[in-house]
């Protein structure tokens, strides 16, 4: 592992961090009902997931591009799951942003806006070599996956009890 600046991760962050920034504009309806029932041990999870995170993504140099060797797979397959994750935004924004909207899968992939950042900054990891960053997104991915599987539990389970 290098310190420094990586700009590799400062892309990634800012992918997930726009579509982010215009979410509380437009969440989807009645999600507060759902937050306010979340566990506090997957919040805890997902907190530390997401500073560490954050942090391991732009303070180690391993993830800026290197010369080429099989490795830059794992980087190609992270940055083609990123913008599945902006198409998955995009798609969201253009919805009614109900909470089914919101937890729609894409491409086959579950819960598609928790799910594929969490795995892309895990292969991103694997590219850099770099098991501060593997770690931190284990405890993301614990968190927000938890949390956000267990809201989708709850909604299809009201949808089938309101029937």
């Amino acid at each position: 592992m290098h310190f420094g600046f990586s700009y590799v991760g400062l892309i990634f962050l800012l992918m997930l961090f726009v579509p982010n920034s215009f979410w509380p504009k437009y969440p989807p309806q009645d999600y507060d009902k759902y937050v306010a029932r979340e566990s506090k041990v997957l919040l805890l999870f997902e907190r530390i997931g997401q500073v560490t995170v954050t942090t391991a993504a732009v303070i180690f140099t391993d993830f800026n591009l290197k010369p080429w060797s099989l490795w830059y797979l794992w980087l190609i397959v992270a940055f083609l799951l990123m913008i599945l994750y902006e198409i998955h935004w995009i798609r969201y924004f253009r919805s009614e942003r109900t909470m089914l909207d919101f937890y729609r899968s894409i491409l086959g992939i579950p819960l598609a806006g928790a799910t594929l950042p969490v795995i892309a900054f895990f292969l991103l990891a694997i590219y850099g070599r770099n098991w501060v960053l593997g770690v931190a997104v284990v405890f993301l991915g614990i968190g927000h996956i938890g949390i956000h599987s267990i809201h989708k539990k709850e909604v299809e389970q009201e949808l089938r009890d309101s029937k």
